[in-house]
């Protein structure tokens, strides 16, 4: 292990350059399949709930374990960390490739979850502890654009992958860029100092089973009916089951001895905690948002997997355009207006769309709630996560930014799981019986002959319905963020990085003036 670089020898942008690579990757991949959806489905002939699974699996590895990879960081440095987590990512995404069952694909995808939750936290605690409070908000404006840009890039990069070379190449395409990203992060992040910690081994239990159990009756509901699963396990019971273990864990955060994996403390801070409850919502509007959009467009529309991919070209240009204005301004400006500005966007393009989606509208009507959505999302990204981390302690860098990586993941693991069962009720409910009485339903998108037509309308109503879900958590995001306080200078950073700037200064004239004895 290298050993750690004072403040004096940190290049603070290139060191972020290189963990952009990496932490870009990991993010597609949580958008990228959306689009590939359709084709899977036809690849290993399996249905809609199955191939959502795709997604939920890979959600519910990276977020579960991200409390303590943020730990993991503080205690054996954050680029050794996210080094190890770089290379299992890039193995198990040649894994999912060479998938040939749903199966192995969502094996394959769980173990690229647990790596992509070995980097990202380290992404953020390094600018966290690199860049002063009052140069971040260019750093996190980079950070926020990434995490903006990439969940938008992701769909439009994945159909034209799908339609050239087929779904498998969405998960190939990450080992170039895998081993680009490690070569260059093993040149450029420098070994910081670390920190000793426990490891809460119950709350890591809790916290795991506590998630699986309410992913996993979300998402399953609608297959079982809302009802009896097996014996006596029911849907309910398993919601109900996982809502009492995480409490049962907060509880256990609260009152375990020892150092806690959910430092209840930096709850403390006001904007921490609202920042969080916005950040939740963000995660699962993004991952919930894509899927009845693709569905409509591939399945009712007809469009290619690239096809469907550029009606979100709008929102890709406008918000990769405008994010770094963004960033750059909110070490001046408020960064709660951007957040209030681009949550309610969010909000009013979903519910946009939802309006406009009929099977025979114009496409170019589509493109418009699009263009909004990139003006959303340049407000969203880096002002939540700059109002997050502002105040937080140099040796807390990563524990917060697990714990804001986590709640993140929570709502997009939630919001995978919560639109797979709003889709398949409403096409149960929405898509008229069949000749002989047969039931329809969404697997029809997967058919050699597609949707028949008599069930586009039945279907298209189901997608739109399906988005105001979406709509409705974003604006939750607004409210929170009307309560931001605007953010002051961080007293604990300043203070840190002086006395490690002194202790710097003095082991160099320790050095040299042992060169100095050492001289005849």
């Amino acid at each position: 292990m290298t050993s750690p670089a004072s403040a004096r020898d940190v290049r603070p942008w290139p060191a972020l350059w290189s963990l952009v690579i990496g932490f870009f990757m990991i993010l597609i991949d949580t958008t990228i399949v959306s689009v590939a959806n359709p084709k899977i489905m036809d690849g290993l002939d399996t249905d809609i709930n199955s191939v959502l699974w795709v997604t939920s699996a890979y959600l519910l590895a990276y977020a579960v374990p991200l409390l303590i990879t943020g730990r993991l960081g503080d205690r054996f440095g954050p680029k050794n960390v996210y080094l190890v987590g770089l290379a299992i990512f890039t193995l198990a995404s040649a894994w999912c490739g060479f998938s040939g069952t749903i199966g192995v694909l969502i094996a394959a995808r769980v173990v690229q979850g647990l790596g992509a939750a070995l980097m990202t936290p380290q992404t953020m605690a390094v600018i966290t502890r690199i860049f002063p409070p009052d140069r971040r908000g260019a750093a996190m404006g980079l950070w926020g654009s990434v995490a903006g840009i990439a969940t938008l890039v992701g769909p439009i990069l994945g159909g034209v992958l799908v339609d050239g070379l087929g779904w498998e190449w969405i998960f190939f395409v990450n080992v170039p860029v895998g081993v680009v990203g490690f070569v260059l992060a093993m040149i450029f992040v420098p070994a910081l100092p670390t920190h000793a910690h426990r490891f809460d081994v119950l709350g890591v239990v809790l916290s795991a089973v506590g998630m699986f159990l309410l992913v996993f009756g979300i998402q399953e509901g609608e297959t079982y009916d809302w009802g009896v699963i097996t014996g006596p396990i029911t849907v309910w019971s398993l919601i109900i089951a996982g809502v009492v273990v995480l409490a049962a864990f907060v509880a256990w955060q609260a009152r375990g001895r020892g150092e806690p994996l959910l430092p209840l403390g930096l709850f403390r801070d006001r904007n921490f905690t609202l920042a969080n409850a916005a950040i939740t919502t963000i995660g699962f509007t993004v991952t919930s948002m894509s899927l009845p959009l693709v569905f409509y467009l591939q399945t009712v529309r007809g469009f290619t997997p690239t096809q469907s991919a550029l009606m979100l070209v709008p929102m890709a240009v406008i918000s990769t355009a405008l994010a770094p204005f963004v960033g750059r301004s909110i070490d001046r400006v408020n960064p709660k207006y951007y957040a209030i500005a681009g949550t309610l966007l969010l909000a009013i393009a979903l519910v946009w769309y939802a309006v406009l989606l009929t099977p025979d509208v114009a496409w170019g009507w589509l493109l418009l709630p699009s263009a909004l959505m990139g003006f959303a999302n340049a407000g969203i990204w880096a002002p939540i996560s700059n109002t997050a981390t502002r105040n937080l302690a140099r040796d807390k860098a990563g524990a917060g930014s697990g714990v804001f990586n986590t709640t993140r993941q929570i709502g997009a693991v939630l919001g995978s799981a919560s639109i797979a069962a709003l889709i398949q009720a409403r096409l149960a409910a929405d898509l008229p019986a069949l000749p002989g009485g047969q039931k329809a339903s969404g697997d029809f998108a997967s058919s050699a002959g597609g949707l028949p037509e008599q069930l586009h309308a039945g279907f298209t109503s189901a997608m739109a319905q399906s988005l105001l879900l979406p709509a409705a958590v974003v604006l939750l995001g607004t409210i929170v963020a009307i309560f931001f306080a605007r953010p002051t200078a961080n007293a604990d950073w300043q203070r840190s990085m002086a006395a490690e700037a002194g202790r710097a200064r003095s082991a160099g004239d320790a050095r040299a003036e042992g060169s100095a004895r050492a001289r005849p």
